[in-house]
């Protein structure tokens, strides 16, 4: 409507601007903006462009000279995409189930687009799942990154954080899992399993193979947020799951925010993170799991409130096979705003891998990094296979941590099963000096001030972190 009356005002304007041009009164100089003069008439410029210098706000377009909101259609996506398909930026798309991307179909989403889960429990929760074989091209911008959310977000596209929920708004929609076919050291089917979330009667939750280099796609400037629905007790899916990628998938710019359980959970595979901020998940930032064997760079954590855990929870392999892969993380930072609840990290089952140049800052005494000791029963204090051995085999290695308390011998702790705690009594010495020198001989310190970590510019201005002023 508002269009057509502008037209009307032209048609107008150019009526009067004809009558006003006499036969020995030129025009030339005369006319209204909008209009040259010919013949002495004015008529309407081809050449006119009447939104140039036109600056209008986000979500919105120049019409005409004038700004009005733009009108976004709402796509709605279920059950399971078998053809090659492309999500524009232009639209809004809904996950009404879960949608399954099949097996040699290419799922690509436009940098700047925005997907909303529906709410839902149990079977009904929503999410996005990319199965064994298939890819996602997701490969967002600084300045136009790619946002999943929930349906009750009014964030629009163009926009990088919305105005009504908060970082205690968890577990709305399910989440993103991406499924491939790297090696995976699994307790059930050891090199092929069911991921998490996922009912077991459901082929396309398989993952776990063969080919290290596995390629699942790229997923580059993608934020989550307030994802994690429940499934089940005691089984939510988590912000982003990574099942069995391999090497040949990119993972780099990613921010998960208010998930219910963890931020970012990896099932073993080989592939490569970079570039990863975590905020106020309810379970673990970081969950690494069979063997993963890979490796994570530059991620930075805050998490506090009553449901929350450790910022990494690291594990090793769970079966017979693939149990040689390493895991390396590196150049991280992990903030704690509620020391209470909250603890630095979880080493164990096995876990083999190298941990460097991270700052730990915000844990109480007893809540930094503790590695698990495992005896076979609390009257045979044989020490079994798990993280501790490793550590004092050289598969477990820490390398210029630093941790924000005035004392540096809180930084790491030795613990077992609560009932074989005489176990780990009579050994004690043994396990506070190995631990002790194994941090404090590799360039570890207590400090004031952390001066390793992650390096937060490559969070800045994408995330819903740095646009909500919560990086610290």
């Amino acid at each position: 409507m508002k269009s057509k009356l502008i037209y009307l005002f032209l048609l107008i304007a150019i009526v009067v601007a004809t009558q006003s041009c006499k036969k020995d009164e030129p025009c030339s100089g005369a006319c209204p903006t909008g209009f040259i003069c010919e013949n002495d008439v004015c008529v309407v410029d081809p050449n006119f462009d009447p939104c140039a210098g036109v600056t209008c706000g986000a979500n919105q377009e120049c019409v005409n000279g004038t700004c009005e909101d733009i009108a976004f259609g709402v796509e709605v996506l279920s059950g399971i995409i078998s053809a090659n398909k492309t999500l524009s930026a232009d639209k809004i798309y809904e996950l009404a189930s879960k949608v399954y991307v099949a097996s040699g179909v290419t799922l690509t989403i436009e940098a700047g687009t925005v997907i909303k889960g529906r709410e839902g429990l149990g079977s009904l929760a929503t999410a996005l799942v990319i199965t064994k074989g298939a890819k996602i091209n997701a490969q967002g911008t600084a300045a136009k990154p790619i946002i999943f959310t929930s349906v009750l977000d009014d964030i629009k596209p163009g926009q990088i954080a919305g105005t009504n929920l908060d970082e205690k708004k968890t577990g709305l929609w399910g989440g993103l899992v991406v499924l491939g076919n790297a090696p995976i050291s699994a307790t059930n089917g050891d090199t092929e399993t069911q991921i998490e979330g996922i009912p077991a009667d459901v082929l396309f939750g398989k993952y776990g193979g063969t080919d290290a280099a596995d390629n699942s796609g790229v997923l580059k400037y993608v934020s989550i947020r307030h994802a994690g629905a429940l499934i089940g007790d005691g089984n939510e899916l988590n912000g982003l799951t990574l099942g069995g990628v391999g090497t040949g998938t990119v993972v780099d710019h990613i921010e998960v925010v208010a998930n219910l359980d963890d931020g970012i959970e990896i099932f073993g595979g080989t592939v490569n993170v970079s570039n990863v901020v975590i905020a106020f998940q309810g379970d673990d930032a970081l969950d690494i799991d069979q063997n993963y064997a890979g490796t994570i760079d530059n991620f930075y954590i805050i998490h506090g409130g009553a449901d929350t855990d450790e910022a990494l929870e690291l594990d090793g392999p769970e079966n017979t096979t693939y149990k040689d892969g390493k895991y390396t993380i590196k150049n991280g930072t992990a903030i704690a705003v509620d020391q209470t609840a909250t603890s630095a990290a979880d080493i164990k089952s096995k876990a083999q891998g190298t941990i460097e140049n991270v700052s730990f800052k915000g844990y109480s005494t007893g809540k930094f990094l503790a590695i698990k000791a495992s005896f076979v029963s609390a009257t045979d204090c044989t020490e079994k296979s798990d993280s501790y051995i490793n550590a004092k085999g050289g598969k477990l290695i820490f390398k210029n941590l630093q941790v924000v308390t005035p004392n540096a011998s809180d930084a790491l702790r030795v613990y077992t099963d609560t009932d074989r705690a005489a176990c780990l009594d009579a050994v004690k010495t043994e396990y506070e000096t190995l631990v002790d020198g194994l941090y404090s001989s590799n360039g570890g310190t207590a400090v004031a001030t952390a001066t390793n970590g992650a390096n937060k510019i490559e969070f800045q201005n994408w995330t819903w972190t740095s646009a909500k002023n919560k990086l610290q």
